[in-house]
């Protein structure tokens, strides 16, 4: 498959020009113009990259790849020794932030509601770009630490808990993965039970104990492991590419 073509695709289904973000959508470094076998991570760290030289691959798709509107945009350091692997070894890097976490079936949200059982899982309309913030419910009502449990046996990932003790049991939820702490009002006047994201900050705890919801913080890299690794499945079910994912693991 030329490069150029799997962009266009991933461009098509992704959307991104509809979305403003605070990185650049689409190809980030152009390297071989011929795509065979194909990389994903969430991150574009130096580790992926290394994976990604041993296996010889075409190119590499993330989530969180570089151009970051707080970056530098001097060439040095980390940042060089980044850029240094990829044009050394002609691998285009490829990233989709935004329209990643809001695609209605691929996207982190849609994939993390898959992960952790909740059902009728839609976006909620108030909060834009449409996609950015879910809800849904449980099957069957769970206990604080019971959901906890679960998040913690299906993330692989022990999360952080703001019990909410006035709210026993948990039916109905709301979520954002990544950063998406700041989105805790939002969730909190939906009237649902509990709020999951990957990050957590000082005030978000004190938000969430003041208007009774539980709060999970399940870390960031642990809530978006999933879009990426779904958008590289259906890469790999629409055409005849190599698609693999590496999970490089992150605490946070």
């Amino acid at each position: 498959m030329q490069l150029q073509e799997l962009i266009r695709e991933l461009n098509d289904t992704l959307q991104p020009n509809d979305i403003q973000d605070a990185c650049p959508n689409g190809l980030q470094v152009e390297g071989r113009s011929e795509i065979q076998k194909i990389l994903t991570g969430v991150t574009a760290c130096q580790a992926l990259l290394e994976v990604a030289v041993e296996q010889q691959v075409d190119a590499i798709l993330v989530h969180h790849g570089y151009g970051w509107r707080q970056q530098s945009l001097t060439i040095i350091g980390m940042q060089r020794q980044r850029l240094k692997t990829l044009l050394m070894h002609d691998i285009s890097l490829i990233a989709y932030h935004l329209p990643l976490d809001i695609h209605p079936q691929l996207g982190n949200n849609a994939q993390l509601a898959e992960i952790l059982g909740i059902q009728e899982a839609s976006p909620v309309s108030q909060c834009q770009p449409l996609g950015i913030v879910w809800q849904g419910e449980l099957a069957s009502p769970l206990s604080g630490i019971a959901l906890a449990e679960r998040i913690q046996h299906r993330l692989l990932r022990q999360p952080l808990h703001c019990d909410a003790k006035q709210v026993p049991l948990i039916q109905s939820l709301a979520w954002c993965t990544g950063a998406g702490q700041s989105y805790i009002t939002q969730a909190a006047a939906l009237g649902v039970d509990a709020f999951i994201t990957g990050e957590v900050s000082e005030p978000t705890i004190h938000i969430a104990r003041e208007m009774g919801l539980h709060f999970y913080a399940v870390g960031h890299h642990a809530s978006e492991r999933y879009g990426i690794k779904a958008l590289g499945e259906w890469l790999k079910q629409q055409h005849n590419l190599s698609v693999q994912f590496v999970d490089i693991d992150n605490p946070a």
